[in-house]
């Protein structure tokens, strides 16, 4: 497990790199926005949280350089003043990031077996990876070049999947267990529910029937949001997905920097919750709730007709992510078509549950019951009772770190993220 983790490091960092390759000095701050961070800062943070945790918190070495708790510590440094701080040059900033991983490096092997130590590198890397993950969106918010990280697949782009799964009722594990190796602290523990039967879609809903919403005039239709919806969208001024765009009698999409035809056939992405919403009004279904969403992932039909007490660790089972099962770590630049990958199903037979687009439920994030942070306090309960949970993962996030049970969060104002969603039969 050493071993793998060094490598999993030197894969985040590899990554951090391509996803600033080719920026400049002034790409590479931008904008004060909410939505991002400046680049040049959040290299420096990813760096600092592996130096924070494990060489000071854990090991009890001194900081690599004398400011860096006044530059990079995102618990104290407010948001907006970021792109206002002393930072580095990119050159200094990278040497930093360097030293630190060849010092953890370094530890992990030279140190011998130190499962604590361990645990906050698996921690750091895939903290690393959620960055990354928001490099890539401030990329696509800011419009600026594709990262070469992937290329679109032309064979994976067509292909839909309709019609309901029907999943049976029964008690289910809502959660975590020990036995699942490293999970946050807001997906312990696993604890009884009761869940009834219910319908959902198969698969996401796709560009062309999100579409046909546009197309009906669904976003000028106020009969299909709710109160706090409709405020959203009067002050968002939108009248079809953020990254799109009318093109003779169809559509084009934002894809970074490029406009392209838009895709018919792939996952919805870039819409927000209350768009989302508005979507199921106008189509009759509704958002699945957070315990549907895991029962349909992770359950498993039992042998009187309702749920088996079993569950999966993945869709489709207990093997790790591959590029047949699901659509992750960057490599298709975008969604893919929603019946793409039959292999990643799920029991129940719905389809790409992890991958392609992060799946908006109704719920609002809160504990589950007995929730303690983890050595992370901010890492959940900030965001309790303010944000929606979605699950499974995006086109963008890493096959090593997502399973059924992880659960993220954003507001329900977010549609810069990569978002999209699944109904459920009334």
């Amino acid at each position: 497990m050493s071993q793998q983790l060094i490598d999993w490091m030197e894969d985040a960092r590899r990554r951090t790199l391509a996803l600033i390759e080719g920026l400049d000095s002034a790409q590479l701050m931008g904008p004060k926005l909410p939505i991002v961070n400046p680049l040049r800062w959040e290299i420096g943070h990813a760096a600092y949280f592996y130096e924070y945790w494990i060489l000071r918190q854990h090991l009890g070495e001194n900081p690599v350089h004398a400011r860096v708790d006044e530059l990079y510590n995102s618990i104290t440094i407010a948001h907006d003043d970021r792109w206002d701080l002393p930072l580095p040059s990119l050159e200094d900033t990278l040497a930093y990031m360097r030293a630190v991983h060849d010092r953890v490096r370094r530890h992990v092997e030279q140190d011998g077996p130190d499962p604590q130590r361990d645990y906050l590198l698996e921690y750091a890397i895939y903290h690393e990876d959620m960055h990354d993950e928001a490099f890539t969106y401030t990329r696509q918010t800011l419009a600026y070049p594709t990262p070469a990280i992937g290329a679109v697949p032309a064979d994976l782009m067509q292909g839909r999947l309709e019609g309901d799964a029907q999943i049976p009722g029964g008690t289910f594990l809502l959660g975590a267990t020990p036995e699942d190796g490293f999970v946050f602290d807001n997906e312990k523990w696993a604890h009884p529910v009761e869940v009834r039967p219910f319908a959902i879609a198969r698969a996401a809903v796709s560009n062309a029937e999100y579409a046909a919403f546009v197309e009906a005039g669904g976003y000028a239709d106020p009969q299909y949001w709710d109160e706090e919806g409709l405020a959203w969208l009067q002050e968002a001024g939108l009248e079809h997905p953020r990254y799109w765009r009318r093109a003779g009698e169809g559509w084009e999409m934002r894809r970074f920097d490029r406009w392209e035809p838009l895709p018919p056939d792939a996952a919805v992405i870039h819409v927000c919750w209350h768009e989302a919403r508005a979507y199921c009004r106008w189509a009759g279904r509704r958002l699945p709730t957070e315990l549907e969403w895991e029962v349909a992932a992770a359950g498993q039909p039992g042998a009187d007709g309702g749920l088996s007490s079993g569950k999966r660790r993945y869709p489709w089972g207990d093997a790790a992510p591959a590029p047949e099962l699901a659509n992750l770590d960057g490599r298709a630049l975008g969604t893919i078509a929603v019946g793409a990958l039959p292999a990643g199903d799920s029991a129940f037979g719905c389809r790409q549950m992890i991958g392609n687009a992060w799946e908006w439920t109704e719920d609002t994030f809160g504990p589950y019951p007995g929730f303690t942070p983890d050595m992370y306090e901010d890492y959940s309960q900030p965001l309790f009772g303010n944000t929606k949970v979605l699950r499974g993962g995006a086109w963008t996030t890493r096959g090593r770190m997502i399973h059924n049970t992880w659960r993220t969060y954003y507001g329900p104002e977010r549609n810069d993220v990569f978002a999209g969603f699944r109904t459920c039969a009334l």
